[in-house]
């Protein structure tokens, strides 16, 4: 059995449900915070997640970022250097989907060019009569990134878990592929 540590970055524009969807996920459901509470800074969620079909284990710790651009610069500093990325839009507003690539640009930048696996997730799914993203477009941008994507409603608790732990299963094979590098060298 092996746990695994990773830290996830978890970032988009602002009021895109970013804290919602954290709480969401290491609540089981349970937590849902039905006023809007903008996020100031950082904010750390944590949660182990299993890995299936294995004995092992990734404890997440979900780095929720501000999306407010007067709050990022200085959260930056406080991003250390992410394992995972979870980058989250509204699928009811197209400006929120447009400025992904910015902020993988950001992220990019401050990884200096190491490869972050990560999960493109577009909340807010329960609002598919005013949805702006079609899946299919969200889908070959994620794709174009290197990016899985997940379609997520944290408000209905709709398929919450999946961004996370596909997030773990990213950072689970990355420790396997490292662990068959160092042991074909021995």
């Amino acid at each position: 059995m092996v746990k695994l540590r990773a830290r996830c970055l978890l970032v988009g524009d602002p009021a895109v449900g970013k804290s919602a969807l954290s709480q969401m996920f290491r609540s089981d459901g349970a937590h849902f915070q039905k006023n809007y509470s903008m996020t100031a800074g950082v904010e750390l969620v944590v949660k182990s997640v299993n890995i299936p079909e294995t004995s092992d284990s990734v404890e997440l710790y979900i780095f929720d970022s501000a999306g407010r651009e007067t709050f990022v610069e200085a959260c930056e500093k406080l991003w250390g250097q992410p394992s995972v990325l979870c980058l989250v839009f509204d699928v009811s507003s197209e400006l929120s989907f447009s400025n992904c690539g910015r902020w993988l640009e950001r992220v990019r930048a401050h990884c200096q060019g190491l490869h972050i696996p990560g999960v493109l997730v577009g909340n807010k799914s329960d609002l598919s009569s005013r949805k702006e993203v079609e899946t299919s477009v969200a889908q070959e941008w994620a794709q174009s990134q290197g990016l899985q994507y997940h379609e997520t409603s944290a408000k209905e608790m709709e398929n919450c878990e999946a961004p996370f732990l596909s997030l773990a299963q990213l950072f689970h094979a990355l420790y396997q592929d490292r662990l068959q590098t160092i042991q074909n060298l021995a």
